[in-house]
């Protein structure tokens, strides 16, 4: 569906309005909606915390009577059953509304169709497809959790401009400047998973949180929605911290436990650990190799069933090159400073040598700008 130019103002508003829950509606999708009658918006609303009433329930209450025979604008389907709240369709059918427009089929097998046949069934015209491409990109988690079972991986990166990550010695901090670290701690507030290792937690003792230096969404800007969109004060969800540890090494005393939020370490079967005060957090058991390395896919599938839609990855060479190589990276953050490590520095992935060089992955770049002294390149898999 094109649309007419005031039905993709009001669905880039919408979109607008769906942005500013980015940091706050995890597992559940971002939604937002937009109720007009005739050229004059009556009332607006956001999805803001799973759990709590959906974006079209608070753009209604906004319009009140003024909803009866008009539009309403919603980035996603109304779904069509009970869950923790009751379904949208019957509250817009309750409302008198006339016309449905919605940017993206929900892939969740209990809406799935079900919302606009409802709402077809009740003689509200349904619309679909306005602006979808938007639409799915506010929700590429939800959308990659309900299709394949998986969240959408993100691997952060940050190297030097000659490819290295680290010093020989180890040395890290820091290659990037301050923005940059300001606009990582943006993007694990987006996300609902930090994925880690044990190497990193044992060699940097690092906490793993969240903490933006504002309330500001980076989802709009990134994805071409429009402006950077205010978070309305919503204290965003401590991201659940993800730590591939086969051999329960790391210890009680590690910042990671610390911090707030839950930690969970997913260990090969059987493992014991060696410290005589167990580190706190769950334990979750994943099938390994031979050489004691955890499944990666096994990780991500126990991921997707926690409810997972977003995962940020921040590790060293082994893991980068174990995800790359596996091709289970949906998206590259790489950020890049302006500077030279040489050839002895650690390098950003382990991969394994190639015979030519059309064997190579070939990455397509997203996004391109500079963050304060330092460059992001965001990319994701193509030719």
């Amino acid at each position: 569906m094109m649309g007419t130019a005031s039905d993709r103002r009001a669905m880039t508003r919408a979109l607008e309005l769906a942005a500013l829950g980015c940091r706050s509606t995890q597992p559940n999708p971002r939604v937002g909606c937009v109720i007009v009658q005739g050229e004059r918006i009556v009332g607006e609303g956001w999805h803001q915390r799973a759990g709590g009433p959906h974006a079209e329930v608070f753009a209604l209450r906004a319009a009140g009577e003024a909803a009866r025979g008009a539009t309403a604008f919603v980035t996603l389907e109304p779904c069509n059953h009970h869950g923790r709240t009751p379904p949208c369709t019957d509250a817009l059918i309750a409302a008198g509304v006339q016309r449905v427009v919605y940017a993206s089929g929900d892939p969740n097998p209990e809406v799935d169709g079900s919302g606009a046949a409802r709402l077809r069934a009740a003689g509200i015209e349904v619309l679909t497809g306005l602006m979808a491409a938007e639409g799915e990109a506010l929700n590429l988690g939800f959308f990659s959790r309900m299709r394949r079972g998986r969240p959408w991986l993100r691997l952060k990166l940050a190297a030097s401009l000659d490819g290295r990550t680290a010093l020989e010695s180890g040395e890290s901090r820091w290659i990037t400047g301050e923005a940059a670290r300001a606009d990582v701690h943006a993007w694990r507030a987006e996300s609902a998973a930090i994925l880690s290792t044990a190497a990193t937690v044992l060699a940097d003792d690092p906490e793993l949180t969240a903490r933006p230096s504002d309330g500001s969404s980076l989802r709009a800007g990134s994805e071409g929605i429009g402006s950077v969109v205010g978070a309305a004060g919503l204290a965003p969800r401590p991201p659940l911290r993800v730590l591939l540890d086969a051999r329960l090494r790391i210890p009680a005393s590690a910042r990671v436990f610390a911090a707030e939020g839950e930690v969970v370490r997913l260990a090969a079967e059987g493992a014991r650990g060696d410290s005589a005060t167990p580190a706190p957090g769950r334990i979750v058991p994943l099938g390994a190799d031979a050489a004691g390395r955890l499944s990666l896919p096994e990780a991500l599938a126990w991921m997707g069933r926690e409810g997972i839609n977003e995962a940020w990855v921040e590790a060293g060479p082994t893991l980068a090159g174990a995800l790359l190589e596996a091709a289970l990276v949906d998206e590259l953050v790489v950020y890049l400073a302006p500077r030279l490590l040489g050839p002895d520095a650690r390098p950003l992935a382990r991969l394994p040598p190639l015979a030519r060089l059309g064997d190579a992955a070939a990455w397509q770049v997203q996004d391109l700008r500079q963050i304060g002294s330092d460059v992001r390149i965001m990319l994701r898999p193509g030719g």
